[in-house]
């Protein structure tokens, strides 16, 4: 059993993968070709917004839209502390300071109700992190942002093609993000990720960045960086994006019966909570489970695979450390946290198997 199946999702497409990066081949348009511009255009009208700029990883695809915001040292950012690292080290890298703001205890998500405490004069920009598959509660951070005028910028790297309320992830802030990284819902075979906004000025900007700064053949307006994404990679993801819609479906079905079969065993296991008006893409199925060691040790007893997204939040890391933040529900969810496989292909008899030793082990 695998956490994620990517094998089995290539069979249901190889054909497609094989003829589309051959047609890459073929071209020989390996950066900026084709195939970029046509996902470009695929995504963004997928997503609701006027421009997609894809981009080498969800991680360049935070810098550079901190880097078209002018966001520069001494900035304050805030953000959440129970997330991947990406977020804090784009924010570190252009020597601005992270505010960590608490989660929620539902969603895992930032918890607008405590971002406009964090507030002060530095405070140049709201990064929510949609954790999970799930968006952020954008309504709130929106009005919040818009009292103050911060832009906000969605990390949606776990929720592409998540719904909020009807409206897709990444676009419904000033800048929106999200990564292709191959575990992603949405994920190529490499590294790769993209870039959603509205505001024409913005998207020259970030377009300009991801190619050094260029505006012009060697002329150079601003400070860039290599960021684009390679042909092969958007060819791949443009036949993988024909079953996402699908793939979504799946990942709910998997999740719903997780949901149900945990819940009716009553061992006290908090199951994912989605809010009302969300449609999760369910990048992972996370419980909480008191005795998370022992589960762990009875599941690969039975080969089952498990991860933990995240052991240490980033406020308690060494290079990210504040010891002056207050951040109690991040480190309880951290330290019960557990995520078991997740993915469109999962067979029924794996799900009753990872069910059934969840109830045994517990």
């Amino acid at each position: 059993m695998e956490f994620i199946d990517l094998k089995k999702q290539q069979s249901h497409i190889r054909s497609e993968i094989d003829f589309s990066i051959k047609k890459v081949l073929d071209h020989g348009k390996y950066i900026l070709g084709p195939e970029v511009f046509e996902l470009e255009k695929t995504l963004a009208e997928y997503v609701g917004v006027n421009h997609c700029i894809t981009v080498s990883s969800g991680t360049d695809a935070l810098l550079i839209s901190m880097m078209a915001l002018g966001i520069k040292s001494g900035d304050e950012i805030i953000t959440t502390p129970f997330t991947f690292i990406a977020a804090v080290e784009a924010i570190k890298l252009l020597g601005a300071k992270p505010v960590y703001v608490d989660i929620d205890d539902n969603s895992y998500n930032i918890s607008s109700e405590k971002i406009e405490s964090s507030i002060t004069e530095k405070t140049k920009l709201i990064l929510p992190v949609s954790l999970f598959g799930q968006c952020a509660d954008m309504d709130p951070i929106n009005r919040i942002s818009k009292k103050y005028n911060l832009p906000v910028l969605e990390d949606g790297a776990q929720s592409f093609g998540a719904t909020y309320k009807g409206r897709k992830s990444c676009s419904m802030s000033t800048i929106g993000c999200t990564s292709f990284f191959p575990s992603k819902p949405l994920g190529c075979y490499g590294d790769g990720g993209a870039i959603f906004t509205n505001d024409d000025e913005l998207a020259s900007k970030m377009r300009s960045i991801r190619v050094h700064g260029q505006t012009i053949r060697y002329h150079y307006s601003s400070l860039g960086l290599n960021g684009r994404l390679d042909t092969i990679q958007a060819a791949i993801l443009l036949a993988k994006f024909k079953i996402f819609d699908n793939e979504i479906l799946l990942r709910n079905k998997v999740a719903d019966f997780y949901t149900k079969e945990l819940n009716r065993a009553n061992l006290g296991i908090k199951t994912p909570s989605i809010i009302n008006g969300n449609v999760s893409v369910y990048a992972q199925y996370a419980i909480l489970v008191n005795n998370r060691e022992e589960l762990i040790t009875a599941l690969t007893k039975n080969k089952i695979p498990t991860a933990i997204h995240y052991p240490i939040p980033v406020h308690m890391q060494n290079e990210y450390r504040d010891k002056k933040s207050n951040l109690p529900v991040s480190e309880y969810v951290a330290e019960k946290i557990l995520c078991i496989p997740m993915h469109p292909y999962l067979q029924k008899n794996e799900q009753d198997l990872i069910i059934k030793s969840i109830v045994n082990a517990l």
